[in-house]
């Protein structure tokens, strides 16, 4: 009796001190949802389907220089930061001009100083760059990059849902932006 005490004594005191750990903070780069269309998680209407959404990681500016420099020119660059970009697409659609199948995927991008290059990729869950085989694409397309009156503190993912079977799905940072088509 006094062994089985003891166990439970100590038992009890591994949990508490376990129950009694702190959480981290709030990551520097917060991980975020977009959905097409884009009021899909907050006010979407009966019957509306999803399309297509994005997890990404959402890093900061904080007065550095983005691109050309955090996201180096002409190299491949994980769309934001932390976990490798994933966009689910829950049908068949087209994007920038690619057909794609539905499934999931990673999002990836070659920035340049005046156009984009997008890549979608079939392998999943990896840190950033470090899991990217170029022989996994699914679908490569450029877009041209767009200069910004005002600065976009947090990379951002947004679409805009047109409703005729076409949307754009917007990347922003910094001063830059790019625009991908989507028909549906």
């Amino acid at each position: 009796m006094k062994n089985f005490l003891l166990i439970l004594l100590i038992s009890c005191s591994f949990s508490t001190l376990s129950l009694g750990q702190s959480f981290p903070s709030l990551d520097k780069s917060p991980l975020d949802v977009a959905y097409l269309p884009d009021n899909f998680a907050h006010d979407r209407v009966d019957g509306e389907q999803v399309i297509a959404k994005v997890y990404y990681s959402r890093p900061a500016k904080n007065g550095r220089e983005v691109f050309g420099k955090m996201a180096p020119y002409d190299k491949v660059w994980r769309l934001g930061a932390n976990e490798a970009t994933e966009f689910k697409a829950f049908q068949d659609i087209t994007l920038g001009g690619q057909k794609l199948s539905a499934g999931t995927y990673t999002l990836f991008a070659v920035p340049g100083a005046t156009e984009w290059t997008i890549i979608v990729n079939s392998d999943l869950d990896f840190w950033g760059t470090h899991g990217y085989r170029k022989a996994s694409d699914v679908a490569r397309f450029t877009v041209p990059s767009k200069s910004l009156d005002s600065v976009v503190e947090n990379f951002s993912i947004r679409f805009e849902d047109f409703k005729n079977g076409a949307a754009v799905m917007r990347l922003a940072w910094d001063q830059t932006m790019v625009e991908i088509p989507i028909t549906y």
